[in-house]
């Protein structure tokens, strides 16, 4: 007999994924290639007001998207002009919506596969305790360059922002621009300036050595930029810092005779009652010394099989006859005993493995110093908005 078929509670009915498609998808696109980029001009203006702020966005994403106007106009002109074209204004749609997800795909292709590859390279490396100091050692030595050019970088436009601030005096029509600028500098800064500032001067009219308000919008996107630039790189020297101490203590532990983990330093950070009642030094001595480096080997051998999986399914996905992806094999071993609740889970646990390795390498994504993702809410308004299109 043929077992009954029970609607399960997460049943979607017929009609609605294309009208959810459509929502998420034009949302998407509004995000993408309005929003977003205003959003972006906007964050990294110099303005001194909202007003000027959403001038300086628009003027920008004008030119940028007047730039596509022109490409694409150049286009339409072509396509009207030859004979051998008939397009409609459906076609030209739909060509606009391939092009956008041959983009994506394109991006996702990339994005995927170094995911999969580096994430159980990573943490079968992470079992290695050697190879992660000397790797510790390697970034600080590069981040201590980023730090001493990001303090030069910071005394030169605070040298600029104290001339500035002594030949604009209090009664200037700029001065509250100038008071603007000060307000983002560096405590240490503005008490420095304010005892060099003599408040009791005027200004004279007659003068034109006086910086214009768009030199001052320029230097206060500087001053902004410098700032974060300066505070991003002493808060990662700090964790890199405490790192590197950490994996030495690690290093020392290993060989110790009480079997009991001994830091060199003590964290800043006040620790939970709960967690040092059971996490004792002798505990934390048998996870970090012995236990951890196997659990990072085994999860690595996992993530690894995944990848292995993944890869193998991408190849042999349009073989229906016979199906040769496992996930498609899992699926339909599923659809014969109607669990839907299997179903649901090895869809979302594929998927999830999936975004982790798109997204961790999203995370990795650095052009310079223009832009990238740093931890402990270092990161600028501008590389979040790049890394959200």
């Amino acid at each position: 007999s043929k077992q009954k078929c029970f609607k399960p509670w997460s049943y979607i009915p017929n009609g609605i994924m294309p009208i959810f498609w459509r929502v998420v998808y034009w949302t998407s696109q509004f995000l993408t290639w309005i929003l977003l980029p205003f959003m972006q001009s906007y964050a990294r203006s110099g303005g001194f007001s909202i007003t000027g702020k959403i001038k300086t966005a628009l003027i920008e994403n004008a030119i940028y998207y007047g730039t596509y106007l022109l490409i694409f106009g150049a286009f339409l002109i072509y396509v009207a002009v030859n004979p051998n074209f008939n397009l409609q204004w459906n076609q030209l749609q739909t060509i606009g919506i391939a092009a956008a997800n041959t983009w994506g795909l394109f991006l996702l292709v990339l994005l995927l596969g170094y995911g999969l590859v580096e994430i159980p390279r990573s943490h079968w490396n992470g079992a290695k305790r050697g190879y992660l100091l000397m790797k510790t050692y390697f970034k600080a030595a590069k981040l201590m360059t980023e730090k001493a050019d990001a303090e030069e970088n910071l005394e030169d436009i605070m040298e600029e922002v104290r001339k500035v601030s002594e030949s604009i005096k209090y009664n200037h029509p700029l001065r509250k621009c100038v008071d603007t600028i000060l307000k983002k500098c560096p405590t240490e800064y503005q008490e420095r300036m304010g005892r060099n500032m003599d408040d009791y001067e005027d200004f004279d009219e007659r003068q034109n050595s006086y910086p214009s308000e768009k030199s001052l919008v320029k230097l206060h996107k500087q001053v902004i930029y410098s700032v974060q630039r300066h505070r991003r790189t002493q808060v990662q020297w700090e964790i890199l810092l405490e790192q590197a101490f950490y994996l030495e203590d690690v290093a020392k532990n290993e060989t110790s005779a009480t079997r009991q983990f001994v830091h060199t330093f003590r964290s800043r950070e006040p620790e939970n009652k709960i967690i040092q009642y059971f996490y004792t030094p002798t505990v934390e001595w048998y996870w970090e010394c012995l236990l951890r480096p196997w659990f990072y080997r085994v999860l690595a051998v996992v993530l690894a099989t995944f990848s292995v999986i993944v890869v193998w399914s991408e190849c042999t996905f349009f073989s229906t006859k016979p199906v040769l992806s496992l996930f498609a094999v899992f699926i339909q071993l599923a659809e014969k005993t109607y669990n839907y609740i299997y179903i649901e889970m090895a869809c979302f646990l594929t998927i999830f493995f999936l975004s982790i390795c798109v997204y961790s390498t999203v995370f990795r994504i650095r052009v310079f110093n223009y832009y990238y993702l740093a931890s402990h809410h270092q990161t600028d308004a501008y590389s979040l908005l790049f890394s959200g299109m």
